[in-house]
């Protein structure tokens, strides 16, 4: 059942679709022989068994979204872009939608075998509502659009699977619609068609159509989807982002209790990203400064490291590292504020520059870089600075490796 819905408060975006308490059943029968339902009916009955494709789903969709439906096969992705398109009619609960809808469900749908592509436009177009002058005024585009030219005239039993969907696309997105229902049949396409109706369907976001789509094609949920519903069992297993919606089916799950397991723990590492991305927001380190009492630096020479903090809040409690790295990657001396001075004052919000004196330094000759690391008072690392000082050190060959040491020798 469809109806106008009623537009909401001009500040938000209307609702389009509204899905309410929809449940869709089917009735399977374990017999298949024509014979056995002639001379058994009270057994035909007996062993027919239902089918729920879809339990009690309540969905509201607002303008300009495009919808990612996606579950694993038999989880009633299908059938529910079906009951929005009016295709199949609920078991129980109703549909709302307002504006033109279009839909591009299935491989040659409302199409008839023995007409040509020419009269299929125009029989595909009447079921999407579009006028016989409309469709006069788009027939160029929509022939244009599909690549068949040559095989307007040809009747459709002909074509093959491709431009099948060519021409319905085609048709489906000239009829000017304000809802477009898409499910799975461009992957019949290939490539270059396939991007074309990608293009068409971004240009349809531009303009603020909204749309839904079926896919297995999660890159396209992700590249494309505003939202996006995983759907397990006639049920929608989660409804929000489409990272996080392709996340949860890709955990894989058999039932809907295991599938909220994945989503709860899905939740909780958002919960602690966004968390963690709170606290790298406190502080800042800016810069790190190298200053050798002489360059390139020899044996025993000292080094002074400074290093800008900005912080955003007082800390009373704080730690700030800075380690010495060579050019194999070897980490050769590391040292922190609480190694080096444990009873280091508090700091307060604003900038700061932490000093660090490093004397008498033994190092063999290369390059070294420096990087330091800002931790807050449960040890978390607030923000990190790699490989942003770096000095030179010279030696002599008497010795190799980590340490540096003039070596001598005698024989006896």
């Amino acid at each position: 059942m469809t109806s106008p819905l009623v537009a909401p408060a001009a500040e938000e975006a209307p609702i389009v679709i509204a899905v309410e308490n929809v449940s869709k059943r089917f009735i399977i029968h374990q017999d298949k022989s024509i014979k056995d339902r002639l001379l058994h009916p009270n057994r035909t009955r007996k062993h027919a068994e239902d089918f729920w494709a879809l339990r009690d789903l309540s969905i509201n969709i607002d303008a300009g979204n495009t919808i990612g439906l996606i579950g694993p096969n038999g989880s009633g992705k299908s059938t529910l872009l079906k009951v929005i398109g009016g295709i199949l009619a609920p078991t129980s609960g109703r549909v709302l939608h307002r504006g033109r809808i279009a839909a591009l469900l299935e491989l040659g749908a409302g199409f008839h075998q023995d007409l040509t592509g020419r009269e299929n436009v125009y029989l595909n177009a009447s079921i999407l509502g579009v006028s016989k002058e409309e469709t006069d005024a788009r027939f160029d585009e929509i022939v244009e659009f599909s690549g068949i030219e040559k095989f307007i005239d040809t009747q459709v039993k002909f074509y093959s699977s491709g431009m099948y969907v060519r021409l319905a696309f085609s048709v489906a997105v000239h009829c000017n619609p304000d809802i477009l229902l898409v499910d799975e049949v461009l992957a019949v396409g290939d490539e270059p068609f396939q991007n074309k109706c990608l293009n068409k369907i971004r240009e349809f976001q531009e303009e603020g159509r909204t749309i839904i789509m079926v896919t297995h094609n999660l890159s396209q949920v992700t590249d494309f989807c505003t939202r996006a519903l995983v759907l397990g069992q006639g049920n929608v297993i989660y409804d929000g982002a489409p990272d996080d919606a392709v996340a949860i089916l890709r955990e894989g799950f058999r039932t809907i209790e295991e599938a909220s397991v994945v989503r709860e723990r899905l939740e909780r590492e958002r919960a602690r990203e966004e968390e963690a991305a709170n606290r790298h927001a406190l502080g800042k380190i800016t810069d790190i400064r190298t200053m050798p009492s002489r360059t390139p630096m020899h044996p025993g020479d000292d080094l002074e490291v400074e290093v800008d903090l900005e912080v955003a809040r007082d800390f009373e409690r704080w730690n700030l590292g800075i380690s010495l790295t060579n050019g194999l990657k070897q980490m050769v001396l590391m040292t922190t504020t609480s190694r080096a001075n444990p009873n280091y004052e508090p700091i307060n919000a604003g900038q700061h520059t932490i000093r660090f004196a490093l004397p008498g330094l033994i190092l063999p000759r290369g390059e070294y870089t420096v990087s330091a690391a800002f931790f807050d008072e449960t040890h978390f690392e607030v923000h990190r600075l790699d490989d942003a000082g770096a000095f030179l050190a010279e030696t002599d060959d008497r010795s190799a490796g980590m340490q540096y040491t003039p070596a001598a020798v005698t024989v006896s």
